[in-house]
């Protein structure tokens, strides 16, 4: 099954890729669609709150988190815990899989958060990236545009900032490992591998600094050591109009981040890659045009078209 979150919904793909889709769920704009070890069912957080499926996308329940705008979910490893990101930012769990939740106060009194803000966002910021990892279940780490990276060992009840050396406008959190982490930022592409207690910037070599979302990839087909891919444009999406659009670029690297290659694909330089996933061994990105592109074995291809640009997909591994 492969399940796309837009603008304006979530799409279920008619076939292999996105040649034929279907709008399943009617919700507005769409931050995440996630699946979790431990966790029947497909989450889908959302601009109108967050919505589950246990039968592929063909009816779904909103789970009446507390605020109604969730930019981010996840569920931990044990199947116990479901942490929902919102906006304003603010972060709750459930215990009982959605029928109830309550806001971890702790979040609430990092030294920072007087400082979260955006005028892009109603002078406001939201917990746009949640992660947690299966060699530390009681791990929770938090990515919060605008306002850093912050992690719990805990399960969520106190926290500590973990932004230190790093860029505050952070997109997407990747978890790697229990300390390895990369986060996309509005000002860079870093990678920590002591849990946030430092980073290190990947992109210095790289001419693109507005970085949405990395993904990687284990399984690629020309390399036993995985992939990592990174799309980023110029600046921020007030810029992506115009003669010159996002002049947008993707890149892959061959060895955890230390070098990366900018690759052509479908849709570049108007249109940024705003998501990925894996289907059937096949890397997916989508743009925010609504293009779905896939890599092969000779780069990036076409893979479908949405009716709206594309910012989180799911597919099976």
């Amino acid at each position: 099954m492969l399940l796309a979150g837009t603008y304006d919904g979530v799409y279920r793909a008619g076939g292999p890729r996105f040649d034929s889709a279907r709008k399943v769920l009617d919700s507005g704009r769409v931050l995440r669609v996630r699946r979790f070890e431990g966790w029947d069912g497909t989450f889908a957080a959302t601009k109108t709150g967050l919505y589950r499926t246990t039968d592929g996308g063909d009816s779904w329940t909103n789970l009446g988190v507390p605020r109604e705008e969730v930019y981010s979910v996840v569920g931990d490893t044990r199947g116990e815990r479901l942490y929902a990101g919102t906006h304003p930012a603010h972060l709750y769990v459930s215990e009982d899989g959605g029928d109830s939740w309550r806001e971890l106060e702790g979040f609430q009194d990092l030294p920072s958060r007087e400082e979260w803000y955006t005028p892009r966002h109603r002078d406001e910021a939201h917990v746009r990236s949640l992660g947690v990892h299966p060699d530390a279940p009681d791990r929770v780490i938090a990515g919060v545009e605008v306002g850093g990276v912050h992690v719990s060992d805990d399960r969520g009840e106190t926290w500590t900032e973990r932004e230190a050396g790093l860029h505050d406008d952070v997109h997407h959190v990747l978890i790697l490992g229990p300390d390895e982490y990369v986060a996309s930022c509005g000002g860079g592409l870093y990678r920590t591998r002591d849990a946030g207690e430092t980073w290190t910037r990947l992109d210095e070599a790289l001419d693109h600094t507005y970085f949405r979302e990395a993904f990687f990839h284990e399984a690629d087909a020309d390399s036993g050591d995985g992939v990592l891919y990174a799309a980023a444009a110029r600046s921020s999406p007030g810029t992506w109009s115009g003669a010159n659009g996002a002049d947008a670029a993707l890149f892959e690297s061959r060895d955890g981040g230390d070098s990366f290659e900018a690759l052509a694909y479908p849709g570049r330089p108007e249109e940024v890659v705003l998501a990925w996933t894996t289907h059937d061994g096949e890397v997916l990105a989508g743009t925010n045009d609504g293009r779905i592109v896939v890599r092969d074995l000779d780069g990036w291809v076409g893979g479908g078209q949405l009716p709206a640009g594309v910012s989180s997909l799911l597919g099976s591994p």
